[in-house]
């Protein structure tokens, strides 16, 4: 509607726009930066020179009055706070604008949550710019992003603050008459340290049981003459209305438990893994231990084709790995673990084995009737020409090796690479010194370790 006066006319009356918006007034400026320009080679602030002139902004800001920041976020705080200047006092007296949010959040008494929260916040109002965002770096680790504490424009435009130079290295040099009193307001928040207020209300709401208090219920206690029944005593009930229960007792083994007490008992009842490591044994045994086997049944299973001579064991983890494969999926129920168990203890190898003693040395063969036949016809042999010359200085038994031609020796050497009993022979005559310079290191050790492999044969075939 149009006036006919021009005094009582609205401004904009003939644009056809009825919203009729009014001209922010100095003072009331909404404070907002993209995050696009929320680094320090994007914003359009300057520098703080020190701490306390930052923290004049940051408490221009934050006025709670002015209102000159919100929140565009549609969660957390809305609006800057006392949490909000507490962080940011951390910020002023940083020498590297540096924080770490675990190291805010421990001096603010907060969540990191609401720390980041009132980071971002600190961002979007312009009084924070980043120099380098932190993140996950190598091996893991987080940095710290690196921030520079900023002044933006619209607090030099309020306060008609006048600077020189340009970009974020302008720095003031002179003020307003008009802005004089709000600066030295400012200054004067900044100078004094804020904290947060305590919690005025217990957590529970209820009566605290303190001295101050005077007792766990609001009402006093001198008005009640009549004493409680002691059937209503805790002393006295005879049902608690959250009884206790009994925790005495065993405790009951989880799956890694049962799995080492497995172990524990392998090493301590089978001979030839008593040097493995529990938790080696552990995890070679897991699928065992998993479906209940019992370590009698674990030894069976790997003694079930052949006998294990703990000599013979150089790896023990290794064997039993070895043994145990697939073992759990052959005997899966437990009658056919039964069997397996009594077809080993039956054995008859596994018998004279168990007899016999597992740390029990292997006995030195005996010599065989063909061996001493050939001692004998050699000694014939050897006879005349020993009796020919003199070695009684050399001679040390029944054979002088020293009167022994070439083909004589490589006929004792051939007689030792044919037959490992020949070799004991030797030993029990000559002995061990002059049967290697006789036979050689390599025939001598030859022979033994073929004698001890095929010990339990021989012992079995007797």
């Amino acid at each position: 509607m149009q006036y006919r006066t021009p005094t009582c006319q609205l401004e904009r009356a003939n644009d056809g726009d009825s919203r009729q918006k009014s001209t922010p007034k100095l003072g009331t400026q909404c404070l907002h930066v993209a995050p696009a320009g929320q680094w320090i080679s994007t914003t359009t602030g300057r520098t703080a020179t020190d701490g306390h002139s930052w923290m004049t902004a940051v408490h221009w800001a934050a006025d709670p009055k002015k209102k000159r920041y919100t929140a565009t976020r549609t969660h957390g705080p809305r609006s800057m706070n006392v949490t909000t200047i507490v962080i940011a006092q951390e910020l002023a007296n940083l020498k590297v604008c540096r924080p770490g949010i675990a190291y805010l959040a421990r001096k603010a008494k907060c969540s990191e949550r609401t720390v980041e929260y009132h980071l971002g916040m600190l961002r979007e109002a312009g009084l924070l710019a980043y120099r380098s965002k932190g993140g996950r770096v190598a091996r893991g680790v987080d940095e710290a992003s690196v921030y520079e504490r900023i002044i933006p424009d619209a607090f030099d435009e309020a306060l008609e603050i006048r600077t020189t130079g340009e970009g974020v290295q302008r720095r003031p040099v002179g003020i307003a008459e008009s802005g004089r009193k709000l600066i030295g307001k400012l200054a004067k928040k900044a100078a004094r340290k804020v904290r947060r207020p305590r919690r005025r209300t217990p957590v529970s709401g209820g009566a605290r049981c303190t001295l101050m208090e005077g007792g766990t219920s609001g009402s006093s206690s001198t008005g009640r003459s009549i004493p409680p029944s002691e059937t209503r005593l805790a002393s006295g009930s005879t049902s608690h209305p959250t009884p206790k229960k009994a925790t005495c007792g065993p405790r009951k083994l989880n799956k890694v438990g049962r799995r080492y007490q497995l172990a524990q008992e392998l090493i301590a009842n089978v001979p030839w893994l008593r040097r493995a490591s529990v938790a080696r044994i552990s995890w070679i045994a897991r699928h065992c231990a998993d479906a209940g086997w019992t370590w009698r049944e674990v030894q069976a299973a790997a003694e079930e084709h052949s006998p294990i001579d703990p000599a013979d064991a150089r790896r023990p983890s290794g064997l039993l790995a070895h043994r145990l494969k697939g073992v759990h999926l052959l005997y899966a129920d437990p009658a056919s673990r039964r069997l397996m168990v009594t077809a080993w203890e039956d054995s008859r190898a596994q018998e004279h084995f168990r007899h016999a003693g597992y740390d029990q040395a292997a006995s030195p063969v005996a010599v065989t009737d063909t061996a001493l036949e050939a001692m004998r016809t050699i000694n014939a042999v050897l006879q005349p020409a020993a009796a020919a010359e003199d070695c009684t200085e050399h001679a040390e038994g029944p054979l002088c090796i020293e009167t022994l031609t070439r083909a004589e020796v490589l006929e004792h050497r051939a007689f030792a690479a044919a037959d490992p009993e020949y070799v004991t022979t030797m030993l029990l005559v000559l002995g061990d010194v002059d049967t290697r310079r006789l036979l050689t290191h390599r025939i001598v050790d030859q022979a033994l370790t073929l004698l001890r492999l095929n010990a339990p044969t021989t012992a079995n075939a007797f």
